[in-house]
């Protein structure tokens, strides 16, 4: 047994959130609940093409040497 297998029972687990209940919001609150998610969508994608870049710089980097 690994010592971080010990470990991984005392970290807190991170509960999934709940998906909202659409049937109670408008058409206005779901365009904007919309576009909240697209904007969300939007960052991530740019946190992959930063690490990527990152990433890519590293490989250059050290095929150099």
């Amino acid at each position: 047994m690994a010592i971080d297998d010990r470990f991984e029972d005392l970290e807190p687990r991170k509960a999934k959130p709940a998906p909202k209940d659409l049937t109670v919001m408008g058409v206005a609150e779901l365009e904007a609940y919309i576009a909240t998610l697209q904007a969300e969508v939007e960052r991530a994608r740019a946190a992959i093409a930063a690490k990527q870049a990152q990433k890519s710089a590293a490989e250059a980097f050290f095929k150099k040497g």
